[in-house]
């Protein structure tokens, strides 16, 4: 997966996708991207893998107290949702019109936009 020139990796999972769970407590839900770290490759995906974060009292919160958030996922736990069917499906990258690499849906065949 390493690559020689550029060492960032091309995963498979962007910002803004809609995505599917496969493992985990939250097995089977779906949401959204919200951001994806790139030398962990871990996501935050909205909604889900909820964790409670206790919070100290400061200038900005003076309540401080208890907060729900969102926890990252590591992105072998996730699966790319294909806008047109909403199943999920294995992506792949092929060349686009222009020459640059593509996502498209494994299971249809159908460009992934994004």
């Amino acid at each position: 997966m390493e690559r020689k020139f550029n060492k960032q990796p091309k995963l498979h999972i962007k910002t803004g996708d809609t995505v599917k769970i496969i493992a985990g407590d939250d097995n089977g839900k779906t949401g959204k991207v919200q951001s994806v770290n790139l030398e962990k490759r871990k996501a935050i995906v909205e909604g889900i893998n909820m964790v409670t974060k206790h919070v100290k009292p400061t200038a900005t919160s003076p309540q401080g107290g208890i907060e729900k958030k969102e926890a990252a996922i590591h992105l072998s736990n996730l699966m790319l949702v294909d806008p047109k069917t909403g199943e999920a499906t294995r992506t792949g990258r092929k060349p686009g019109e222009n020459g640059k690499l593509v996502r498209y849906s494994k299971k249809t065949g159908e460009v992934i936009n994004g």
